[in-house]
């Protein structure tokens, strides 16, 4: 996420950061940062480890390895939490590129040779919520006409954002935002107030779709393609929020006593919200976060560890406890759906490469589907009890388990 300069405001600035920087020293860690704990295992711990072939988890290392290697060898991979740098994948990400992704048991190997994996906790507990995600699909305009009025914004030009990871390593991944207003940082308007037109003229329209409903599930799912009145595609993603805290609306429904709480899923709530447009907006609002996009040329939806996304084979974590672009052994469960009525065992290897406001805590994953009504419909009713392992490159097991330990 790439900021903006803003002249003028320097001295500002300054003393703004400083003062966010002393309410931190006074601020207690989260509780869950103190909690996460690995436990060195062997791969016969992992459950089908010998059935799944991890060709697509190979390639989608390889390309997080590309992006590893513009880093500094030193520099955290992701949070601090977990000391893993770019120079203890450097060898790891060398060898994966002179194996054949075709052959399953050569892959198998080679993840067998250059990883450990170590069973991953927090709070004490193995298990968490294991969700889907995908990229929908959407038809726009560039320009507002006829019905397509809901505007998707690009970034505004006053929202700042403090990476507190530049004051103290420990803050590596914790970030404030708000907007610059006559030299100090304020909270930034909420959904409610940006719909209301409160940010006036401060951020562009990008695009524009004919759907409340459907820029809601943009924000909510953070990339999608626009198929626009011109005949052409496009591909939009995030680009920054207005840092509000992310509120699930599924849970909202339910305490308003309009879903019933098993019956909640991207495609239930989707159907009330269009079968109740008169209140849609006001439950849409009760979700004060705002997502900000941009246009996104080639290959895509890019995640938040800056790379391509591979469907089925991406995993968004919570990236102030986990680090990026590390393989991670997931073992849950399928949803129901009409192919899978019986909701099959999905135990697979994956790569972490991305995260959301709504990943939090030390077990819990959100897996990348693609695009496509198939992908739409795992994602959408994915909500399924999992574990996972984080394979951890050999030769570096022993010294991050330990510097958890110490730090715990």
């Amino acid at each position: 996420m790439n900021g903006r300069h803003i002249g003028g405001v320097g001295v500002s600035l300054v003393a703004l950061f400083v003062a966010l920087v002393a309410w931190w020293l006074l601020k207690p860690l989260p509780a869950t940062e103190s909690s996460i704990e690995f436990r060195p295992v062997g791969f016969d711990a992992l459950r089908g480890w010998e059935e799944d072939d991890p060709g697509p988890a190979l390639e989608a290392f390889v390309r997080s390895c590309g992006r590893l290697g513009g880093f500094p060898p030193q520099q955290p991979v992701g949070s601090n939490t977990v000391g893993i740098k770019p120079s203890d994948l450097r060898g790891a990400c060398r060898r994966a590129r002179e194996v054949e992704s075709g052959d399953a048991a050569k892959v198998r190997r080679y993840f067998e040779t250059e990883f450990e994996p170590v069973a991953v906790t927090g709070v004490g507990k193995a298990e968490g919520l294991f969700t889907g995600y995908y990229e929908p699909l959407f038809e726009g305009s560039r320009q507002r006409i006829g019905r397509f009025n809901v505007p998707i914004h690009g970034r505004p030009e006053d929202l700042v954002t403090a990476n507190l990871g530049d004051f103290r390593p420990e803050w590596n991944g914790i970030r404030l935002v708000g907007r610059l207003k006559d030299g100090k940082l304020r909270p930034f308007e909420t959904r409610a107030a940006i719909e209301r037109g409160e940010l006036a003229d401060r951020a562009k329209p990008i695009i524009w779709l004919r759907d409340e409903v459907d820029a809601f599930f943009l924000h909510i799912q953070g990339t999608g393609r626009i198929n626009l009145n011109d005949g052409t595609q496009t591909r939009v993603g995030f680009t920054a929020s207005n840092g509000h805290p992310y509120t699930a609306i599924g849970r909202e429904l339910v305490e308003r006593g309009a879903l019933p709480e098993d019956g909640v899923s991207m495609q239930s709530i989707r159907q009330w919200l269009k079968s109740n447009p008169q209140m849609a907006r006001d439950v849409m609002s009760s979700n004060a976060r705002y997502i900000f996009f941009r246009e996104i040329a080639g290959e895509g939806p890019i995640g938040a560890g800056q790379v391509v996304l591979t469907p089925g084979r991406s995993l968004a974590v919570d990236t102030t406890l986990l680090p990026l672009h590390v393989p991670v052994w997931l073992e849950t469960s399928m949803p129901s759906t009409a192919d899978n009525p019986d909701g099959a065992p999905l135990r697979r290897l994956l790569i972490a490469q991305d995260t959301g406001s709504a990943i939090r805590g030390a077990v819990r994953g959100d897996v990348f589907w693609g695009s496509g009504p198939a992908a739409e419909e795992v994602a959408g009713k994915m909500s399924e009890t999992g574990r996972y392992y984080l394979l951890l490159a050999k030769g570096t097991r022993e010294r991050i388990v330990a510097g958890m330990q110490k730090a715990n």
